[in-house]
């Protein structure tokens, strides 16, 4: 079996993950340029100010708030310092190795193992643990769980995924201002009609095809962090562990988003696994790290 190296691997998905990125860019490109060819130039130029617009101002809400949101969305509540003292004694030990700052940490009432972190960068970041993690994981499988979040908080993905959201709702309405604008457009020119025909097929197309690539970004985000946490504890034997604990259980979360899903540590539904990629596949690759 041919061993991986960590460090390659976090290379490798993050070169994955900006190639994604340049190919939702790409879509946004071709989508404008055939609804220019379809319409006026300018009136393009109205469409693509307009969803900049809408788009930066949900985003910019969403990105500033993260970390209250997702805390809000899952009723968690800050750790007690005292009566969770292992807890973070695990976090500030992975500080240390991570050389991040100590983030805030939370505790979700639930009886599935799981996790999660957020916020926009490491200085405001959050680590939310579920306290049937704290019950079912041993010390050294919980202390590779945190220190998955902690490589998400390091590499800046929520910053990152912010980003691809941007752009994935740009596209979204983008399509739907073209779509709708179509019932006030007059005139049969036979070449603008063409292209016409071709800007709906995109605009149809286009979220779905933006919106999986979405869903490809979030699993190799998953990849780097699980190879960052072996960077930080060494052994990918207790992320392993926490893993092959996790495939046996079958308890669904009830009160979390799917909007929240990509942010777990493992998927929290057993009917949405394209957020996260197989738990088989994650455990095949720490295996020959």
């Amino acid at each position: 079996m041919e061993r991986i190296d960590f460090r390659d691997q976090i290379s490798r998905n993050k070169r994955n993950s900006v190639f994604l990125l340049i190919s939702i860019s790409i879509v946004i490109v071709l989508l404008g340029y055939v609804i220019s060819l379809a319409f006026d130039p300018g009136y393009f130029f109205v469409i693509m100010i307009l969803a900049i617009i809408v788009s930066l101002l949900y985003t910019w809400i969403g990105y500033y708030n993260s970390d209250k949101m997702a805390i809000s969305a899952v009723q968690a509540k800050l750790a007690d310092k005292i009566k969770h003292r292992d807890l973070y004694r695990l976090v500030e030990g992975l500080t240390i190795a991570s050389g991040i700052p100590m983030p805030r940490i939370y505790i979700m009432e639930s009886p599935s193992i799981n996790a999660f972190a957020s916020g926009r960068n490491p200085k405001n970041a959050v680590i939310c643990v579920t306290t049937g993690i704290l019950e079912k994981l041993e010390r050294r499988e919980l202390e590779a769980v945190l220190a998955h979040e902690m490589g998400h908080i390091a590499n800046y993905d929520i910053r990152f995924i912010t980003l691809v959201t941007v752009m994935v709702g740009m596209i979204a309405i983008i399509s739907q201002i073209f779509l709708r604008s179509l019932w006030f457009r007059g005139g049969n020119d036979k070449n603008s009609a063409i292209f016409i025909v071709i800007g709906i097929a995109l605009a149809i197309l286009a979220p779905i095809v933006v919106s999986l690539v979405q869903l490809s970004i979030s699993r190799k985000r998953e990849y780097t962090a699980d190879a960052t946490a072996v960077r930080f504890t060494r052994n990918p034997n207790g992320l392993i562990g926490a893993l092959e604990k996790i495939k046996k259980e079958n308890t669904p979360e009830k009160k979390v988003s799917k909007a929240l899903a990509p942010l777990f540590f493992a998927n929290p539904f057993k009917d949405l696994g394209s957020t996260h990629p197989p738990i088989e596949k994650r455990i095949e690759v720490l295996k020959r790290m």
